[in-house]
């Protein structure tokens, strides 16, 4: 099995999430165009890819905002296919949110968002919209023990700020904001999108194992780590000079009167560390760490019992030096998983970063001008879901490692780690040319084919 006939076999999973067959067409259509188009990704540009440059590309338009389908039914599919490759009894996720930069002003749920590429001395702003987005992470290097984990998208769900009054508005618009702030933000879409991902498992075969989300330090607060379902494990990064305690041994207290942050943890000589073996930047490495169970954090998440692990600094090496990463603090609500879990989960989580940067750089996420407020939530989201069949075909068709399909490599160029989204686009691209007799049997319509086959020219 080829890229292009594991890919239509995903895409042939999306039949069910439309009403009419016309529908599934066109979205089959439009995938191929998200992923070989060339220049920007906007509508337009897609419909002309698809050779439609002699009538206005409306239906294109409608299908994102008139037609009934839902977002998940697409996500699902793919979350079903990553469980044959999860053999352990813990699936590890990764959570972020990202910013596609918007320059009209008029653009539904469309803000003023801190830069997050700003420089650390100086907050910059950028007009953008922003997205939660989660990952499964497919621990790939268990069976081969050389190809890392692969991030596949599963969720990709808007994720507005509230306006703020302004100016003009009153003591009572204040008070309104400040209510509905609390209970819209981007923590309390986490947590609600965690609960939907959890009941989206137990309707597959990761029915009987436990979620394990890690996350940066935006979702380390009490509204995520608070999160009771026993199913559900979060591990998130804290700030080093987080006040923390043990529960205290006076019946009448809760609080232990002795606190520490982490980073006193790293610095305690009394508290040895721990070497094992972890999977991180491409091979198996020993990474140091520390832990410290039941511990209370007073200003967070109250008398709810967390967990801390410390990680030691990484060395490498750059320019014939020898450098430091920075420690790592990690709290966690999993008392009772292993450790090793834990860790593996945090250092696979780096994987949803390719994941912004190959939509955003490679794919054109969020290029697509539309105004519409059901548009601007599920066009983004089509395409990222788009992007997430190509990569679970990647890993059906050839297990995410090199394949003579690929053609021969540049004897400058370094042996891949793993087949990046460039490739599996331009090999996409391919497979068409060189197979045209199985055009009747693989169910492209005419203008996927001659898309492709212009593209190519």
């Amino acid at each position: 099995m080829n890229l292009l006939k594991a890919l239509l076999t995903v895409l042939a999973m999306w039949r069910t999430a439309f009403c009419k067959q016309a529908a599934f067409t066109r979205a089959k259509e439009l995938a191929f165009a998200c992923l070989c188009a060339s220049g920007r990704k906007t509508i337009t540009s897609m419909a002309i890819f698809l050779g439609r440059s002699h009538k206005l590309p409306i239906a294109d338009y409608k299908f994102y905002s008139d037609y009934k389908w839902n977002v998940e039914d697409l996500f699902n599919p793919i979350l079903g296919l990553a469980s044959q490759y999860i053999e352990s009894e813990y699936v590890s996720f990764a959570a972020d949110d990202t910013k596609i930069h918007k320059t009209g002003k008029r653009i539904p749920y469309a803000g003023w968002q801190a830069d997050p590429l700003g420089p650390k001395f100086q907050t910059n702003l950028v007009w953008a919209l922003r997205y939660l987005q989660m990952s499964v992470l497919l621990p790939l290097y268990a069976a081969s023990g050389k190809v890392p984990a692969r991030s596949i998208p599963v969720r990709f769900i808007a994720a507005p700020s509230l306006k703020k009054p302004g100016k003009k508005g009153t003591e009572a618009d204040w008070q309104s904001y400040k209510t509905l702030s609390k209970k819209h933000n981007l923590s309390t879409i986490f947590v609600e999108e965690t609960k939907k991902l959890r009941e989206a498992m137990d309707a597959t075969d990761l029915a009987k194992k436990t979620m394990v989300m890690a996350c940066d330090g935006s979702f380390c607060n009490k509204t995520c780590l608070a999160i009771d379902d026993p199913k559900i494990v979060v591990v998130a990064r804290c700030r080093k000079d987080a006040k923390l305690c043990l529960p205290s041994t006076n019946r009448r207290k809760v609080y232990d009167d002795r606190k520490f942050t982490p980073e006193a943890i790293r610095q305690d000589t009394d508290i040895s560390w721990i070497t094992k073996s972890f999977f991180y930047g491409g091979q198996w490495r020993e990474i140091k760490y520390k832990e410290k169970e039941n511990v209370l954090w007073k200003n967070g998440t109250k008398r709810k019992r967390l967990r801390l692990i410390v990680l030691a600094p990484l060395p490498y090496v750059r320019g014939g030096k020898r450098h430091y990463r920075d420690p790592a603090y990690l709290l966690t609500t999993g008392l009772k998983i292993p450790i090793e879990v834990l860790i593996q989960s945090y250092l696979d989580r780096w994987q949803i970063e390719y994941n912004h940067r190959d939509e955003k750089s490679i794919l054109g996420v969020g290029e697509a001008q539309v105004w519409n407020k059901v548009s601007v939530i599920k066009q983004p989201a089509f395409h990222v879901a788009i992007y997430s069949a190509l990569l679970m075909a990647n890993v059906i068709a050839y297990n995410d490692q090199e394949h003579p399909d690929f053609g021969e490599r540049p004897k400058w160029r370094k042996k891949p780690k793993r087949n990046t989204c460039r490739a599996l686009v331009g090999l996409l691209r391919g497979c068409l040319l060189e197979g045209p007799e199985t055009i009747s049997e693989i169910g492209l319509t005419i203008p996927m084919i001659s898309a492709i086959l212009r593209q190519a020219a």
